[in-house]
């Protein structure tokens, strides 16, 4: 018998489906358009505490494969599409997310709630099992509430713990290390094969470790929440600036941003999906991106000195920024992919030619 299941969102809003397995479990709710790559989204740390919603209307439809992982776990806090792949012959996407606790809900009108999250902007929600609205409610309430509780530094919760080392795949190539606010596996994927070696740090780390090591250059990681309540980075980025060159990836492009004197801002519904255009000003070219965050830099609050070299071209929000004197640049998209297209993965190529 089909289990009833409830989205119940911080504003009252509920909306109903099919509960197919997991732990109830509270987050911030999210849309993602992309039409694949559910496996990297769930095992990319920049989801940390989310209920991802999927526009694409099927998931699970081919499979699992944990060689595309972004990292060693789940991090998401639920997972909603309009059907999952349930069938006698595969339900292994829904079975991985169960066996690990990922409260699982399908069957719910994913359109008329991804076009109340637009209209109304990204909130806290909860994944409960209920006979009814009203029973929902009062199950989601307590739920949330505990979410909410939640340490700010989300950056800081994800974030390695001790510094890792890595060996490159280029002889006689630079080394770099990485602030790690959640670094996916496709970041160093890229950087192991342009480096001789890569050193990841954990994101509270002090401005001396990282001179010590003496690297060539510097990658800030993509990463969860609000890059506002990261604690120690900023002043440490600050201190580096000029010093070597640094790239600053997503989390990494706002904390640079932040080390520069500017200042960020929560988008009303961020941007979630591979399907991104960006005009690249510095590259001269538009490609499509894909992109996972909720907050973006103020362009009105950029210094002298820094311009706006990458540009969303749906909404002309900062999609990156370069500052020639301090030398450093950033995007707010992935060019690492996992999932998404490939487009902008000369960036990297870019990055390491300005190490030599």
């Amino acid at each position: 018998m089909k289990e009833k299941a409830f989205l119940v969102l911080e504003s009252g809003q509920c909306f109903s489906g099919q509960w197919l397995g997991g732990e109830e479990r509270a987050g911030e709710v999210v849309f993602n358009t992309s039409h694949t790559g559910y496996e990297e989204m769930a095992t990319d740390p920049s989801y940390f505490s989310q209920i991802i919603v999927t526009t694409a209307s099927m998931q699970g439809n081919y499979g699992v494969d944990d060689k595309v992982w972004e990292s060693s776990k789940l991090w998401i806090n639920g997972f909603v599409c309009l059907e999952m792949q349930n069938s006698r012959r595969d339900s292994s996407w829904l079975q991985k997310l169960v066996s690990h606790g990922v409260p699982v809900v399908d069957q719910i009108d994913t359109r008329q709630l991804t076009l109340f999250l637009r209209e109304s902007g990204t909130m806290w929600g909860a994944l409960v099992r209920a006979g009814d609205e009203t029973s929902a409610l009062d199950r989601a309430k307590g739920l949330i509430s505990k979410g909410r509780q939640l340490d700010g530094d989300w950056a800081n919760l994800v974030s390695r713990k001790e510094s890792e080392d890595i060996s490159g795949d280029r002889v006689g190539g630079p080394r770099v290390a990485v602030i790690d606010f959640g670094c996916k596996n496709n970041i160093l994927r890229e950087l192991r094969k342009r480096c001789s070696k890569v050193k990841i740090f954990p994101s509270r780390v002090s401005v001396d470790e990282i001179r010590q090591w003496a690297p060539d250059g510097i990658l800030l990681s993509n990463g969860p929440g609000d890059p506002a309540l990261v604690e120690k980075s900023v002043e440490t980025v600050r201190s580096l600036l000029g010093w070597r060159f640094i790239f600053g990836i997503c989390m990494g492009n706002q904390i640079l941003g932040m080390a520069l004197g500017a200042k960020t801002y929560k988008l009303k519904f961020g941007h979630r999906g591979s399907n991104h255009p960006v005009r690249d000003k510095i590259l001269n070219r538009i490609y499509v991106t894909s992109q996972n965050h909720g907050y973006a830099l103020d362009p009105s609050s950029l210094p002298e000195g820094v311009i706006v070299s990458h540009v969303n071209l749906n909404d002309d929000t900062v999609s990156g920024i370069t500052c020639v004197e301090k030398k450093c640049w950033g995007v707010q998209f992935h060019p690492e992919s996992h999932p998404g297209p490939h487009d902008a993965e000369g960036l990297f190529d870019y990055f390491i030619k300005q190490l030599v």
